[in-house]
């Protein structure tokens, strides 16, 4: 169970990696997908972050976590300019792919078929 500090620092953390992330990938890169952070979960001692982000279309979310991964030293720096009156420590940012819409999507495609009264 989260505390609420963490629950705080966790959505501090996703409204601001979301507008660097976005647009990082504007300025930076010239590639045709849409990103989101759809989840930050922080640990107990608040010193690591685990990021999600979903991407559409999906194939391209290796591609997409391996040029935020490149590139964490930047979005660290970015986001300890915008958080430094917030938090002490900034923590270690670790991203994820989030593969929630592919589940929704495969299940959304089964067909369930239900007995029905003779």
């Amino acid at each position: 169970m989260e505390s609420q500090r963490q629950k705080k620092v966790s959505s501090l953390l996703l409204k601001d990696l979301s507008n660097i992330v976005q647009g990082f990938f504007r300025e930076k890169t010239r590639v045709n997908f849409l990103i989101s952070i759809s989840k930050v979960k922080v640990s107990v001692d608040l010193s690591t972050a685990k990021v999600f982000i979903s991407v559409f279309p999906s194939s391209n979310s290796n591609k997409a976590c391996e040029i935020l991964k490149k590139n964490i030293f930047e979005i660290k720096k970015r986001l300890s300019f915008l958080v430094k009156n917030q938090l002490r420590i900034i923590p270690a940012i670790d991203f994820f792919i989030d593969d929630s819409l592919d589940y929704i999507e495969a299940v959304s495609y089964t067909h369930l078929t239900l007995p029905t009264k003779a």
